[in-house]
């Protein structure tokens, strides 16, 4: 049973979270400030579409310093198509997510093989690139082009479930959500629309005890007035992750070197690079103990470690031996000074902590 309750409010939320939005904008390295924008500065839809992969389920503060260096390395979507996906997954370890950086990579591709180096600026030109869902093809519409595009993340859904005290649970209430915000998205500004709603989430509509009295919009907040804002967007109980368990194998070589593999293209942590395992998948458990090992060695328990993903949590024992001469087996030998740029995923990193504690200390990459 639904929900939004019926209400004209919806198309009057613009003008007064815009006014908030043109003196509160967070300042962000890949958005065009209003008082940029005022002057004819626009977007650059390239790094309008690196941000938003960079955010999908990660943070601001996270992304900044990786969002940084693409865009230092990388300034337009050509170079970051000329670049070597080896080099590209290099730079995204420790973001998470690494079916995100792959499909990147192949966005790129194709928006300099197909469109010369120009973002489609439709949501359905979008939605053809590799990569692109519904979200992000929206924000990039509004936010690169000024499209009226109704924007649906996290903290919008936050913000119009409160708005309207939307009941249906999610994920069941992201049409009507979308629809409420397809309402209120201005013809002018849809953009600045669009982030004024993320900032208002991020910063005043937040989860736990959100500053309704600094809202630009309380007045219409229909669960303010009833006094039942954290108890929006509604859940349905989370159910309990699975855990799947396997073996982590960290061979040294007499110099101090790294054994390393790069893991098979598809499934998860796809074309990332690791130390050996043992074959866990995201259904089933891998083999266990040091004699599942790749290869005969005085292997060393080192513990376990634990990494939790999006569906399950992985717990991986980590065994380390010193290896005299390098085995019959695939892949490469990384020394201390190479190992922290290696394109390690952070369970990978978590492994060879458990091996060498020093080794990922606060500052390296």
């Amino acid at each position: 049973m639904s929900s939004a309750k019926p209400s004209q409010s919806a198309p009057g939320i613009a003008t007064p979270l815009l006014a908030w939005y043109d003196r509160h904008a967070r300042v962000l390295p890949w958005r065009i400030s209003p008082s940029d924008r005022e002057v004819g500065v626009v977007a650059d839809p390239y790094r309008v579409w690196l941000s938003e992969i960079m955010l999908q389920q990660t943070t601001v503060q996270a992304v900044k310093p990786y969002f940084d260096f693409f865009v230092e390395r990388w300034p337009t979507v050509e170079d970051l198509a000329a670049a070597g996906t080896e080099d590209v997954m290099k730079a995204w370890a420790g973001l998470g997510y690494y079916s995100r950086a792959r499909n990147l990579k192949k966005c790129a591709d194709a928006v300099a093989r197909d469109h010369g180096g120009r973002f489609p600026d439709s949501e359905e030109g979008l939605r053809a690139l590799p990569g692109i869902g519904p979200y992000t093809a929206a924000a990039i519409a509004a936010i690169a082009f000024d499209r009226p595009a109704a924007v649906v993340d996290g903290n919008i859904e936050r913000v119009f479930t409160r708005l309207f005290e939307i009941a249906t649970p999610l994920p069941s209430a992201k049409t009507e959500i979308r629809a409420v915000v397809a309402e209120a998205t201005p013809a002018a500004r849809p953009g600045d629309f669009a982030q004024a709603l993320m900032d208002l989430g991020a910063t005043i509509c937040t989860p736990k005890r959100p500053a309704c009295a600094l809202c630009p919009i309380n007045e219409m907040c229909q669960a303010r007035q009833s006094g039942r804002q954290e108890q929006f967007p509604v859940k349905l109980p989370k159910k309990a992750k699975p855990v799947r368990l396997g073996a982590a194998f960290v061979a040294e070589r007499d110099d101090g070197a790294v054994l390393l593999v790069k893991r098979p293209d598809k499934g998860l942590l796809g074309g990332m690079t690791g130390v050996p395992t043992t074959n866990w998948t995201v259904r089933a458990d891998g083999e266990t103990g040091a004699k599942s090992a790749p290869f005969a060695a005085e292997w060393r328990s080192k513990g376990v470690i634990s990494h939790v993903f999006t569906h399950f949590e992985l717990r991986l024992e980590v065994f380390h031996a010193a290896v005299t001469l390098p085995p019959d087996h695939d892949g490469w030998w990384s020394d201390g000074d190479s190992l922290p740029g290696e394109a390690l995923p952070t369970v990978m990193k978590k492994a060879l902590s458990a091996a060498f504690p020093a080794l990922f200390k606060k500052g390296k990459r």
